[in-house]
Formats: C-alpha cells, structure tokens, sequence
C-alpha cells in the first residue's frame, strides 16, 4: 500500500511515471487540434480515458 498525504492523494513523487505519461498524451492529444476539446477521464486520481472531439468549420458555398 502506498503512503498518501491526509486528503488521501499520492504523495508527491508517487506515481510520477503515470503522471508523466499522462501529460504526454494530453500534450500529443493537443497537437494539431485547432478546435475542439480534449476531455480526460479520472479514476482513483489517474487518467484512464482521453476523449478528443475535433470540430471542423465548412465554408458556405
């Protein structure tokens, strides 16, 4: 069981692996989105899901 500070999250340093992956997915989800949004899915404190909903604008004709 690992420690976890009085609010019941990780300590600092734990789990630093996931949250490095994590970001890194974000930053690759964000890449190229000009518009849209990107919306993360957390259980227990880790990111399980990221949704990626791009929206493209048509020109009128």
């Amino acid at each position: 069981m690992t420690e976890s500070a009085p609010s019941g999250r990780p300590l600092p340093g734990d789990g630093n692996d996931h949250l490095d992956e994590s970001l890194a997915s974000v930053r690759e989800a964000l890449t190229g989105l000009r518009y849209g949004a990107v919306q993360l899915t957390v259980h227990e404190g880790r990111v399980v899901q990221i949704d990626v909903t791009e929206k493209r604008r048509l020109k009128p004709n």
